[in-house]
C-alpha cells in the first residue's frame, strides 16, 4: 500500500508539471519594458501555476528610430536582462538584437515606442522595416506583439509631455491612436499588450490618478504591478482576477483594484474602463 501511495503522489506531481505551460517572451524595450516586466512578472506566472523566461533588450529612452538603426547596423548598445525560469537575472552588457533573437527559441517578441513619442504615428515610419528585420532574423515561430505604453502623470515635467499640451487623457488617447494605426499597418503584429489602458482603468479607482514614481515610470507598487497583471494575462491567455501572488508592497484591495483594471484592458484595449471600490 506505501509503495502505491507514493507511485500514485509521484504520477499526480509528474501531472501536474506537465499541465504547467512555459512561455519565452522577448522586449525589444527601453524603461517602460523594465517597469512591466522586471519586478512583478515571474512572481505572478508563478502563483498562476505556469513558468516563464523574460528577455529583455534595455536602452533607457529607446526610440523605434534607434531600435532601427541598432538592429541594420548591428549595433551592441544594449542591456540585455535575462530572468530565468527559475527568477535568476542575469545581465549581458553591449548586446545586439540579433544576439538576443538567437539566444532562445523565442515563442514572443514585443515592439514598443518611446513613451514621449508614443501618441505621435509620424515617428513609427520605420516599424514596418524593423519588424520585417527582426522576422528574417528569428524566423517563423515567434508572434510579435505590440506592447502599448501608458499616459504621464498629471503633473509630469517629463519634457515630452509638452507635446500632448500636458494633458494625461490626450496623451492617452493619443497613445490609443498610434496603436490602433500600428497594429492595422503592421499585419505581422498579432496581438497588443495594453498596458497604456491596464494602467488608465486603475487610475478610475482609489488607487488614484498617477500611479507613477517620477510622472512617467510606474511607481515600485501598484503602477509595476498594474502592468505586469496584463503582460501576464496576454501571454498566458489566464483570468488575471484571483491570481495569489501578493507583493509585500501592495494590500489585498489594492490588488484587487490592480487585478481588476489589468482584466479589463485585455477585455477592452482602447477603452476606458471604470474599476469600482
Amino acid at each position: 500500500m506505501k509503495k502505491f501511495i507514493i507511485f500514485f503522489l509521484a504520477l499526480v506531481l509528474a501531472t501536474c508539471n506537465l499541465s504547467a505551460r512555459l512561455v519565452k517572451v522577448l522586449a525589444i524595450g527601453n524603461s517602460f519594458s523594465v517597469d512591466a516586466l522586471e519586478q512583478e512578472l515571474h512572481n505572478i506566472v508563478e502563483a498562476g501555476g505556469d513558468e516563464i523566461l523574460i528577455g529583455n533588450l534595455y536602452i533607457g529612452g529607446c526610440s523605434i528610430d534607434r531600435h532601427y538603426d541598432n538592429m541594420k547596423n548591428d549595433k551592441a548598445d544594449y542591456s540585455y536582462r535575462k530572468i530565468a525560469i527559475d527568477g535568476r537575472c542575469d545581465t549581458i552588457a553591449k548586446c545586439t538584437i540579433k544576439r538576443a533573437l538567437a539566444d532562445e527559441e523565442w515563442d514572443y517578441v514585443t515592439f514598443q515606442q518611446a513613451s514621449h513619442f508614443s501618441g505621435q504615428y509620424d515617428t513609427f515610419s520605420k516599424l514596418p522595416e524593423l519588424i520585417s528585420m527582426v522576422r528574417k532574423a528569428v524566423g517563423s515561430k515567434p508572434v510579435f506583439l505590440w506592447h502599448m505604453t501608458w499616459a504621464y502623470s498629471p503633473d509630469s515635467k517629463h519634457d515630452g509631455f509638452k507635446n500632448y499640451g500636458r494633458s494625461q487623457m490626450k496623451m492617452y488617447r493619443a497613445i490609443v491612436d498610434a496603436a490602433r494605426r500600428a497594429m492595422a499597418d503592421n499585419p505581422e503584429l498579432k496581438g497588443i499588450i495594453p498596458c497604456g489602458t491596464a494602467i488608465q482603468d486603475a487610475r478610475t479607482s482609489a488607487l488614484g490618478d498617477d500611479l507613477t514614481r517620477d510622472g512617467y515610470h510606474l511607481s515600485l507598487t501598484v503602477g509595476r504591478y498594474t502592468a505586469s497583471c496584463t503582460w501576464y494575462g496576454v501571454l498566458f491567455d489566464h483570468e488575471v482576477e484571483g491570481n495569489s501572488y501578493l507583493p509585500k508592497r501592495l494590500n489585498a484591495p489594492q490588488r484587487r483594484l490592480a487585478q481588476e483594471a489589468a482584466e479589463a484592458a485585455i477585455k477592452h484595449p482602447f477603452t476606458i474602463t471604470e474599476i469600482t471600490d
